[in-house]
């Protein structure tokens, strides 16, 4: 058994570990830096993709997700919490569906929903929804996001093409990025893989605009 002077140092090693360990959390940079990157630039200037932004935004978030992917669910409240208390960010979603089938159908009637000016609003349905993602669901989020299921359903058809061009784009923003896997965000000139809690992203957008004002 170990003495209580043992113990006491045993506690005091602990507490020095957790304390490194919490400052190297907090100093290391939360993403890489891509500013030379061409396509990371092109990717930022894309316009192709829906969005949200405000009426004055600074900052730019890229933001490659899977309607499936555990992770994007999880960091997405954090994510929406971060930007609202930001307010100048404006959001760029890159439907990026590599969890199956179920994936990309959902991936594809939200760009499909883009149409009809509901795409934000069936995002966040979506990011929410912990039942299988199958038709049924589907046309229950699109409906309860003011959608026209119907118009969905022949957009799916009609604008098949389209769709294709804009899931293949993303796919190939996110090879040439040297994505292993969703979520990704890339902030301005800044690329982070994997998820992030609240503090995490309003360090991302801090760690961005350094890099993009010459900061960094």
């Amino acid at each position: 058994m170990l003495s209580r002077k043992a113990l006491l140092q045993l506690l005091i090693l602990v507490l020095i570990g957790w304390g490194v360990s919490h400052f190297v959390q907090r100093t290391a940079p939360v993403g890489r830096d891509v500013s030379g990157n061409a396509t990371a630039r092109a990717i930022l200037a894309d316009q192709s993709s829906p969005s949200v932004a405000p009426s004055n935004p600074t900052l730019t978030l890229i933001v490659f997700g899977d309607y499936r992917c555990p992770v994007c669910k999880r960091a997405e409240p954090a994510m929406k919490r971060a930007i609202a208390a930001d307010g100048h960010v404006r959001v760029v979603y890159k439907d990026w569906p590599i969890f199956g089938p179920l994936s990309e159908r959902a991936a594809r009637v939200a760009i499909a929903s883009a149409a009809q000016g509901i795409y934000p609003a069936l995002h966040d349905r979506l990011m929410v929804e912990d039942r299988r993602l199958d038709d049924a669901v589907l046309r229950e989020a699109v409906m309860r996001s003011g959608g026209d299921w119907g118009r969905i359903e022949r957009d799916l058809v009609g604008q098949a093409v389209a769709i294709d061009r804009q899931l293949a784009r993303n796919q190939n923003n996110a090879v040439s990025l040297g994505l292993p896997g969703t979520p990704a965000y890339l902030a301005g000139p800044v690329l982070r893989v994997g998820g992030l809690d609240q503090a995490g992203f309003r360090t991302l957008f801090a760690e961005a605009r350094k890099k993009a004002d010459g900061r960094g």
